[in-house]
Formats: structure tokens, C-alpha cells, sequence
């Protein structure tokens, strides 16, 4: 017999979502829209788990807990509870009520189903395929990152954040760039290819035309000439044309040719519409167990750090002071390059404004001495606006945005020296 769940919460997407991905692994949902609701149906049918938010009304989640507590048919059922605001005294006041996990909004969706299951005693079949998926909005264009590969869990998750982004920016028909430049996709990874797609087309409301795919893999190439349903979407490995595609205009257009950057309508993230906040978190927990550390590395490992501006070059040599990396630093693209053939980097963070020669000149120059080169990270003062298009193009694996924190930088590094060793 299937266990029986209740979700309690006032978000009806979150509510959606959590009884349609709990359905997926065959447990039986009821679902209540407040604090009143959710006590009536607790009551009326007794599950074998509750999964609640912290603020409810009608009823209060402690007014609720304290009516279940005085109810012996009740009192034993385990609560799992979520709150976007969490802090000591909310886990205090809930804990003498049986309240097994406390989570924080956004929830980690892995970290819920491993938590049910095991409050449930049940086993659950989860995909644990690497994969870091991320969306946001930008001057009306959704923005999908697929990296490291493709995992089922979070494509499906990625259809309740598509709606999630759609109704805090108030967007009905956006259109999408997929970018999936850095992961080989291959035809053992044609069915979840298929679920990612077209859930994009489907939650997004997106015509097939206004999506473009950034990607180097000549199979999804393939698949989206030989389907019928995404034929219209185009398919390319440079992103300026995608972007070019999506903006009706050339996306050089939004460069100032003088200082290379580009007009803030393009570059600055538009704000969401309604004042809530995201519920659906695109992260797992389990990805934190499966940390690539970087001390693992050993001592071998060098980095060089270009940028004319001294604080920088200090701040990403205390981000790995506790490694035993080599930071090899230098004001500009000039001295970097007269080095740069005897000293094999494995990783460069690179400025895009410096004076003498600046970071594109030193991409052409890197490009134009051929051989193996190393992965560059790109640093983008969002002051200027410099161009992420056009630093793509000479093939940097990444970029971050100006001003830095420690936490990026490592968070960066790992996730390029991940895929290099």
C-alpha cells in the first residue's frame, strides 16, 4: 500500500510541484492551501507524513502543531517542515512536536525525497548523474545553463522553475537560449535530451523559433534536424549568433565599439516583478558529499592571475591560501604572454580591461600560438559592462562578475580544474 503524505502550503506552485514529484515515485498526495485546511484533512484522513510550511493561516503552523499533539490519532505522525526565513527560536518552538528535518526555502529537492524516504522507510531510485542546471531572466530572455551532463532529476525540476521564473517576472512568451556549450552529448543521453526540450517548450509557453541551442555537440545537432516538434529550433556553437538570433538585431549592436562593452538594457539583470521569492531550488544536497576538493591536487597545480588592479590579485591568492596551488600574478596581458610559454597554467583568471594589452588582445594572441591552452576564467567589472559574448567566442570557460568574493572564485576554479584533472 502506498504511503500517504500531506503538503501543507500556501504557494500553489510549490504545492504543485511536491505532489507531482512525490506522485513520480509512487507515494499518494493530499495537499492543503492553509494552516485550516491542512488540520481538517490531518484530522479527517491521518497520513503517514506531513510536509509543511512555517507560516500558514487561518491556522498557525504551531497552532496546528499543538492541535496535533492533543490528538492521540495524530500525535505520532512525523512533520517535515520548510520556511524561507529560518532561524534558532523557529527550530526550538517546533521541535518538541515531532518536527524530524527543518528546511530552508528554496529546498534542495534530493535532500527532501532522501529525508522522506527515510522517515517513510522506503528506497528511492534517484539519478546522481553530475549536473549543474541554473535559469534566470535577462531583458526578457530566459537564460538555461546545462553543464557537467544531464541528470533527470533536475530536468524535471527545471519545468517548475521555467513557471516559477514566468510569474515573478510576469513573462508569457520569452524567448530561451539553452546553453550546453561545455558538456558531449551522446545518443545514450537521447531520452532525457527529449524531456529537456521539450519541457523547456512546454512550461516556457516559448515558440519553437524564438529558442536557440549554444552547444558543440554534433548529436543534439542531429536530433533537432531529424524531430519534427523542435525543427524551427535553431541550433549553433557560437553564441553571438544565438543572441543575434534572439534580439532581432545584431548583438554587437549593444557594444560600444571604443571601450568593447556592452549598454546596460543588456547586461543588468531585470529585477522580478512580484516581491516573493524563489521557492525551487535548482542545487542538490548531495552535491555538497560530492565536493571536488582542490587541496586533492596537490602541489603541481598552477595558477596565473591577470589583472592590472592589486587588491584582485590578492583577493584570488587569499581565495586558495589554503591550498598548496602556485599564483603567479601579473598587472597585464603583456607580461603574461612573455611568460606564458614556459610556465604550463593549469587555470587563468584574466581581466578583460588592462592597460598596455588588454584581455581580448590576449585571447587572440593565446588562440593564435595553437597547442593546448588552459582554461580561462573570465573577470567582468559590471561597472563597465564588458562583453561576455564576446570573450565566449575565444573559447574562456567561464566568467565572473566584478566585484569578487572569495566564494565565487573558489566555486569557479572548481567547477573548471573538475573537468580538467
Amino acid at each position: 500500500m502506498a504511503k500517504r503524505i500531506l503538503v501543507i502550503d500556501e504557494s500553489s506552485l510549490f504545492r504543485e510541484f511536491l505532489k507531482q514529484k512525490l506522485e513520480e515515485y509512487g507515494f499518494e498526495i493530499e495537499v492543503a492551501v492553509n494552516g485550516l485546511d491542512g488540520w481538517s484533512k490531518l484530522r479527517a484522513d491521518p497520513p503517514d507524513l506531513v510536509v509543511m510550511d512555517y507560516y500558514l493561516s487561518r491556522i498557525s503552523s504551531l497552532e496546528l502543531l499543538q492541535k496535533k499533539a492533543d490528538d492521540k490519532n495524530v500525535a505520532g505522525v512525523p512533520v517535515i517542515m520548510a520556511s524561507a526565513r529560518i532561524d534558532r527560536d523557529k527550530i526550538i518552538q517546533v521541535a518538541r512536536y515531532n518536527v524530524r528535518k527543518f528546511f530552508t526555502k528554496p529546498i534542495k529537492i534530493d535532500a527532501l525525497l532522501n529525508t522522506v524516504a527515510e522517515l517513510l522507510g522506503v528506497k528511492l531510485d534517484l539519478d546522481n548523474t553530475p549536473s549543474i542546471i541554473e535559469a534566470h531572466f535577462n531583458d526578457e530572455i530566459l537564460f538555461i545553463e546545462v553543464a557537467q551532463g544531464l541528470n533527470r532529476e533536475k530536468i524535471e525540476l527545471l519545468r517548475y522553475k521555467i513557471k516559477e521564473l514566468l510569474e515573478l517576472y510576469e513573462v508569457k512568451t520569452p524567448k530561451v537560449l539553452l546553453m550546453m556549450s561545455s558538456i558531449e552529448v551522446t545518443s545514450q543521453d537521447s531520452l532525457k535530451l527529449a524531456t529537456l526540450i521539450q519541457n523547456i517548450v512546454e512550461y516556457s509557453g516559448a515558440r519553437p523559433a524564438h529558442i536557440k541551442i549554444l552547444t558543440n555537440s554534433d548529436y543534439v545537432q542531429r536530433y533537432i534536424e531529424n524531430s519534427d516538434d523542435f525543427a524551427e529550433v535553431e541550433v549553433t556553437n557560437s553564441l553571438e549568433t544565438a543572441m543575434d538570433g534572439l534580439l532581432g538585431r545584431k548583438a554587437g549592436s549593444y557594444m560600444d565599439s571604443e571601450s568593447r562593452t556592452v549598454q546596460q538594457e543588456f547586461l543588468t539583470a531585470s529585477a522580478p516583478k512580484k516581491d516573493s521569492g524563489e521557492t525551487i531550488n535548482m542545487k542538490f544536497e548531495g552535491e555538497r558529499t560530492q565536493d571536488f576538493h582542490l587541496n586533492d591536487l596537490g602541489s603541481n597545480i598552477k595558477l596565473a592571475v591577470v589583472d592590472d588592479d592589486f587588491v584582485i590579485q590578492e583577493l584570488i591568492k587569499t581565495a586558495f591560501s589554503d591550498t598548496e596551488f602556485q599564483v603567479s600574478t601579473y598587472d597585464n596581458g603583456a607580461e603574461f604572454l612573455a611568460d606564458y610559454a614556459n610556465r604550463n597554467y593549469d587555470l587563468v583568471f584574466l581581466d578583460l580591461m588592462m592597460p598596455e594589452m588588454n584581455g581580448f588582445q590576449v585571447l587572440e594572441e593565446v588562440n593564435s600560438r595553437g597547442g593546448e591552452k588552459p582554461p580561462i576564467i573570465v573577470l567582468s567589472a559590471l561597472s563597465k559592462r564588458e562583453t561576455v559574448i564576446d570573450a565566449l567566442k575565444y573559447g574562456v570557460k567561464s566568467y565572473i562578475i566584478k566585484p569578487l568574493k572569495p566564494e565565487w572564485i573558489r566555486k569557479k576554479a572548481t567547477e573548471v580544474l573538475k573537468l580538467n584533472f
